[in-house]
């Protein structure tokens, strides 16, 4: 089953530049013990990676605010 050209059963990781990691398709988000974070499961999920979100593991937007910079490519 393929969903805008995404298998349906595939998760992707999409490191937006100067902003968060977008996680995109079915995945449970787990912390340390295994507890799942609640979110809302139709949507994507977006994960800091400035480290100055206020409601982490989640981007909460704070890197527009610190300019936050950084656009890795995959070789």
């Amino acid at each position: 089953n393929l969903i805008g050209g995404i298998n349906s059963m595939s998760v992707i990781i999409k490191v937006m530049d100067d902003g968060p990691y977008m996680v995109i398709g079915d995945v449970d988000l787990v912390d340390m013990n295994d507890k799942k974070f609640q979110f809302d499961e139709s949507q994507q999920i977006a994960l800091c990676r400035c480290g100055k979100t206020s409601s982490e593991p989640f981007c909460d937007g704070s890197h527009i605010t610190i300019e936050y910079k950084s656009r890795p490519r995959a070789d």
